[in-house]
């Protein structure tokens, strides 16, 4: 049994005993505990309560999991622990003493780090650069830059976390980009590390290696907090886990003791179904037909290189890749969101050359951005606005030359109740709802509107157990009812169990195409990804369906 905040007040260390009692067989246990968080209240301006009395405890050289559905008040609660944001209650003990974090320098300071989903770092510069932006050693006014490789090969030697100084940040891969990110750090003298969703664009073998990462540190004294959605990792890699649940803790469990069906039941306070539960796909003609598709970008740079691929009616075809491999301009590409190419792309049976993005859409095509935040909301307007933004110029969203309130209500209440989106009311700023809650907003829009190709590009990426369950069934759904859907995703969980056909970019080329997603090896997957493997343009062909 967990220790359940609702029944267990904090009363000075009382809370860390019991759970370590508790935990234990109803016997302390001797771990320090490097860091209390005491009855955490957050309140935003408008009155929203994101933490509400929440306590977390970490230990010294464990790795903790942090989990909960979005709007649990995760983020929040790191937020207040790394000094972003300032909490109304409650207090924070660290290393025996209570302590003020007003800012990310005093966390860093005190030896607090965190590594963020979306890294800090300064592409055109080198990774010995990045590493002592902030504390830059000077020679004669200016930056030693022998000395900040030495810097640099020290903290990577010490931590077996091996790095080239010289590499220009633009030039590495995601795996290595995260870890000149907790180098950073390391070399700032975290003690405490922060990790939000780690493994979230990386393949099988750079997880594997980041795994292999934070046990070294934790081998060393380190204490890491894992943030993450994805159960079967926490199960892994993590040592003990918090679970939260609107604003609140639920429960303080080690990991060993916990099935991810328990996990998943505590954070959403449901059964969640963690499997991929579809029927043998039917695929009917070709909707979607890409050929020869080259991309430049406004630098010159060649994106994507004579890329051929189909999507038929009633069929999920996955594209599988490390991000930065042109997948996000195929999306932006086939939405009309972008225009430098040659090639053709055909969607039911029309080239889209020259119509606006609109126009795409009126061919019946739906669209979830990879960037939320640029392209999927406006987020100063309303959950109304954005879920309308769609179709609010449509005859039967009109009455007469103004549109039908009434009506625009009625559609949007019924779309927030049917998506689940946690909001006040409908006029509520999107920008005031979590990351998930602005998925389903989007999701809302994009799955209403009767689609017959979907481009779902990252559609679960950042949100929660439960969320995602309900985007991959209303997915399936519409592959069911004869939508043609193109899935770009970086979870090759996601990527296997939903699509019924894989196809991998590698540096801007289609490098393999699996015509029964059911029969993939992850860690085959992730050869191709990397460019280890690459299947010859026969197999390749298979890609191709006939209009």
């Amino acid at each position: 049994m967990g220790l359940s905040q609702t029944d267990s007040p904090i009363l000075n260390n009382r809370w860390s005993d019991e759970v370590n009692g508790m935990e234990n067989g109803g016997k302390v246990q001797a771990a320090e505990t490097i860091l209390s968080m005491e009855n955490i209240t957050k309140i935003y301006s408008n009155g929203f309560i994101a933490n509400k009395n929440v306590n977390f405890e970490l230990r010294r050289g464990e790795i903790h999991a942090l989990a909960g559905e979005n709007g649990a008040g995760k983020s929040t609660l790191m937020k207040v622990l790394f000094g972003e944001e300032q909490c109304e209650e409650g207090r924070i003990l660290y290393k025996g003493k209570e302590v003020k974090i007003d800012s990310p320098l005093s966390a860093i300071k005190m030896g607090i780090g965190m590594v963020h989903q979306h890294f800090m770092l300064v592409p055109s510069m080198t990774v010995a650069e990045n590493m002592v932006l902030g504390l830059e050693p000077e020679k004669a006014g200016f930056l030693d830059k022998e000395e900040a490789k030495k810097r640099t090969r020290e903290v990577s030697e010490k931590y077996g976390l091996e790095i080239d100084p010289d590499a220009r940040i633009r030039d590495l891969s995601v795996g290595l980009k995260q870890r000149v990110e907790i180098l950073k750090a390391l070399l700032r003298g975290a003690d405490i590390l922060i990790l939000d969703e780690p493994t979230a664009v990386l393949t099988p073998q750079e997880t594997v290696e980041i795994f292999q990462e934070l046990k070294r540190l934790k081998e060393l004294g380190h204490t890491v907090v894992f943030i993450s959605h994805k159960l079967g990792e926490i199960k892994e890699i993590c040592d003990r886990i918090t679970i939260m649940r609107d604003g609140r803790t639920i429960d303080v469990r080690m990991v060993d003791e916990v099935s991810e069906q328990e996990i998943s039941r505590l954070m959403i306070g449901r059964d969640v179904l963690l499997k991929t539960d579809k029927t043998e796909a039917k695929p009917g003609s070709a909707f979607l037909s890409v050929k020869n598709l080259n991309y430049t970008d406004a630098a010159g740079q060649k994106i994507l290189n004579e890329i051929n691929m189909t999507v038929r009616k009633g069929e999920i075809l996955g594209v599988a890749g490390i991000e930065g491999n042109g997948q996000n301009e195929l999306s932006e590409l086939v939405t009309g969101m972008k225009k430098n190419r040659s090639g053709q792309i055909l969607i039911d049976g029309e080239d889209i050359s020259r119509k606006s993005v609109r126009e795409i859409r009126e061919l019946g095509v739906s669209h979830i951005s990879q960037d939320r935040m640029t392209y999927g909301v406006v987020a100063d307007a309303g959950v109304a606005d954005n879920i309308m933004a769609d179709r609010y110029y449509r005859k039967e969203f009109k009455k007469g030359v103004l549109l039908n309130r009434k009506k625009i209500c009625k559609e949007t209440d019924q779309l927030i109740l049917e998506y689940g989106v946690k909001c006040d009311d409908r006029e509520q700023p999107v920008r005031m709802l979590s990351g998930g809650n602005m998925q389903k907003v989007v999701v809302a829009r994009e799955f209403s509107s009767d689609p017959k190709l979907v481009i779902a590009n990252q559609p679960t990426r950042g949100i929660d157990v439960g969320a995602a369950e309900f985007v991959h069934k209303k997915l399936l759904e519409l592959r069911d009812k004869g939508a043609a859907i193109l899935l770009i995703s970086a979870d090759l969980t996601e990527i296997i169990n939903l699509s019924d056909s894989i196809v991998v970019l590698h540096d801007g080329a289609v490098a393999a195409y699996f015509e029964d997603a059911k029969t993939i090896d992850p860690v085959e997957l992730g050869e191709y990804m990397l460019g280890i493997k690459k299947m010859s343009r026969e197999q390749i062909g298979g890609a191709v369906h006939e209009q």
